[in-house]
C-alpha cells in the first residue's frame, strides 16, 4: 500500500479564537471546499463545535461527478489548538488529516497535514501520480483563497 503525505500552511490575520471558532464548526467546512465537490453533509443535527468521538458523514463527488459516501471520525481535539479527522468509510484506503493553529505576530498559523493511502495498490499509486495529489493540492489552493475571502490576506 502506498502511503502519502501532503502539508499546507497559511497565516490568517486573525485570532487564535476567531480562526478556531470557525474551523471546529462542522457547518463550515463546506465554506471551503469547491462547489466541483458537490461537499453535501449528510449528517442531521450536528453541533456547533467538533469533539472526540464525533463522526460526521457526506457526500463527495471527488472523480467524474460520481457522488460517494465519506464518512469520518473527529479523533483527536485539543481546544484552540489541534483536530485530526479519520475517514472510517470513503474513497482512500486511510485517511489521516491533522489540523493545527498557532498564534504568531499578527494572527495565525493554520497547518494541514494529510496522511493518506489511495485504494487498489499499484493502480492506486499510478493514479496518485497522474491526479489524486494534484486534485487534493487544488483543493488546499481553493481552500486557502477561501480563507483569505473571510479572514483577509495576511500582511506580516
Amino acid at each position: 500500500m502506498a502511503f502519502y503525505q501532503l502539508t499546507t500552511s497559511q497565516k490568517i490575520p486573525a485570532t487564535v479564537e476567531r480562526v478556531w471558532d470557525f474551523i471546529s464548526s462542522p457547518a463550515n467546512l463546506s465554506k471551503i471546499t469547491p462547489d466541483h465537490m458537490g461537499f453535501d453533509i449528510t449528517s442531521g443535527d450536528l453541533p456547533e463545535r467538533m469533539y472526540p468521538g464525533m463522526v460526521i458523514s457526506y457526500k463527495v463527488s471527488p472523480l467524474l461527478g460520481i457522488k460517494m459516501t465519506w464518512v469520518t471520525e473527529i479523533t483527536h481535539v485539543e481546544e484552540g489548538v489541534y483536530f485530526v479527522d479519520e475517514q472510517r468509510v470513503g474513497p482512500y484506503a486511510l485517511w489521516h488529516h491533522e489540523h493545527f493553529i498557532e498564534p504568531i505576530e499578527g494572527g495565525v498559523l493554520m497547518r494541514d497535514i494529510v496522511s493518506y493511502s489511495p485504494p487498489l495498490g499499484f493502480l492506486g499509486a499510478l493514479a496518485n501520480a497522474i491526479f489524486i495529489r494534484r486534485q487534493l493540492k487544488g483543493i488546499f489552493d481553493y481552500r486557502h483563497k477561501a480563507v483569505e475571502a473571510l479572514f483577509g490576506v495576511f500582511e506580516g
